[in-house]
């Protein structure tokens, strides 16, 4: 007869050995995150992201998206590139285009769901006929929620995970399993009464501890919005083109956060620290190779260019810059030019 205890410690091992950081183990009961998903949903925060409501009651009940499920493996794989003083540094300079760090390197969908694959191959070697299904961020899961479960860091009040040894740069993905392995214990609650998250979040998106309004996260507008940014929400972008780490830079347990020894997150030399007017100049066919690879094409070239509109509406002007938006005018799309004429028209006032 098989030990479970042995099999999920030997689970564990084989993640880390795969370059997982973290594998936790969690029932499926989500009964509270589901409440809290229903509200969200219902105060209309998730903005244009339908397929958050989409699926019903799946994301919150692991068993009705694959029957028999009766586990959930849980890892955690690091990503940081780099340091925070050198992110504050891109954040600093106008002219130059932020990229949210996590999106510099490989697609992690790709990496994680690679190796997610390798060690659920593992676990049905040892088990004939077991039932499993592999999710990175790519179906209707909750994976915070799982993730606190399994004991990998607990949900900060700016919704993201954090774990206390490292911090909240990490990606999350799951093994859906019909094995009844011992759960791990949820750990600790440890944001205290900080309210750094809350504070700077360029457009206040953090309405209350717990609480995201995603239609005015700059992640959302940059990356899932794909209709016209709001006109009072373009300054407070900043340079920001695609996501934002303002949240994560000022929490306290980021200080703990090591630089990923992974390759594939590693940043492409065309996104390092790259000028605005640069990225603004790539012709589609320049895009798609750029960011062949990479979570950044999934945005499509029109958003790309809209968001770059608008951090060169915020950048100093220069008359590099106004050239450049300039040339921008006659562009097919009616999206792009709006915010093109917005930008021109903030730095010629």
């Amino acid at each position: 007869m098989l030990d479970y205890n042995v099999f999920a410690s030997n689970i564990k091992q084989w993640g880390i050995e795969l370059g997982f950081q973290q594998v936790g183990i969690s029932d499926i009961d989500l009964t509270t995150a589901e409440q809290t998903l229903i509200q969200w949903l219902n105060d209309g925060y998730h903005g244009d992201m339908a397929f958050m409501a989409k699926h019903g009651t799946k994301r919150s009940r692991p068993a009705e998206l694959v029957p028999d499920t009766l586990r959930v493996i849980s890892v955690r794989m690091d990503y940081l590139p780099e340091s925070q003083m050198q992110m504050l540094a891109v954040l600093n300079q106008s002219g130059s285009a932020y990229i949210s760090r996590y999106a510099l390197g490989r697609d992690y969908h790709k990496v994680l769901r690679q190796r997610l694959k390798q060690l659920a191959i593992r676990i049905t070697k040892e088990i004939d006929g077991q039932i499993y299904r592999v999710f990175v961020d790519s179906a209707p899961v909750l994976e915070k929620p799982l993730a606190e479960k399994a004991g990998l860091g607990w949900i900060g009040k700016h919704t993201n995970l954090i774990n206390r040894q490292v911090g909240s740069y990490f990606f999350l993905g799951e093994i859906y399993v019909d094995l009844p392995l011992p759960v791990d214990v949820p750990v600790n609650a440890h944001c205290g009464r900080c309210q750094a998250c809350l504070t700077i979040c360029p457009t206040q998106a953090i309405i209350a501890p717990y609480q995201l309004d995603a239609r005015r996260c700059i992640a959302y507008l940059t990356i899932e919005f794909k209709g016209s940014i709001p006109i009072e929400l373009r300054p407070l972008i900043g340079n920001r083109i695609y996501g934002c780490d303002d949240c994560q830079l000022v929490c306290p347990w980021n200080r703990f956060a090591q630089l990923t020894t992974e390759s594939d997150f590693l940043p492409r030399q065309a996104l390092i620290n790259p000028p605005l007017i640069t990225l603004f100049n790539w012709t589609e066919a320049e895009f798609l190779q750029q960011t062949e690879g990479s979570a950044i094409r999934r945005i499509g070239y029109e958003s790309w260019l809209r968001n770059i509109a608008v951090a060169l509406g915020n950048a100093t002007p220069t008359t590099d810059i106004i050239a450049c938006l300039q040339q921008r005018l006659s562009v097919p799309s009616t999206i792009v030019r709006e915010h093109v004429e917005w930008a021109l028209q903030r730095l010629q006032r």
